[in-house]
């Protein structure tokens, strides 16, 4: 969690409360990290990391977006702001697709 506090800070992303929230509570087998934090204006923002060899695809894309949905409904409020850390090759049609959701896409963090 401490290496992605910092990563954000580095990008000048700051948060006043900041926790993780395992896939496994909103019902995910996912291999991926879940945070939600509350950023100076108020917004909660959810910040997922993805850590893998194989490269990410559309598919996976819509299943993190579904995923998005499910922390919602999980903490009752509506997400504002949305990061994804990628630390894995990722498809440009993928990114793509983040993107025109409104999710900010950070690729190639440096390895645990």
């Amino acid at each position: 969690m401490k290496k992605t506090i910092d990563y954000l800070q580095q990008k000048n992303i700051i948060f006043k409360s900041f926790k993780e929230v395992p896939p496994k509570e909103l019902g995910s087998r996912k291999k991926i990290e879940i945070y939600v934090g509350v950023d100076l204006k108020g917004y909660y923002a959810v910040v997922m990391r993805v850590e893998k060899k194989s490269r990410v695809l559309r598919k996976e894309v819509g299943e993190l977006m579904a995923l998005h949905e499910k922390l919602e409904c999980y903490i009752d409020s509506k997400i504002k702001k949305k990061y994804i850390l990628m630390n894995a090759p990722l498809c440009s049609h993928a990114k793509k697709m983040l993107e025109e959701h409104g999710w900010r896409v950070f690729v190639a963090l440096q390895q645990k």
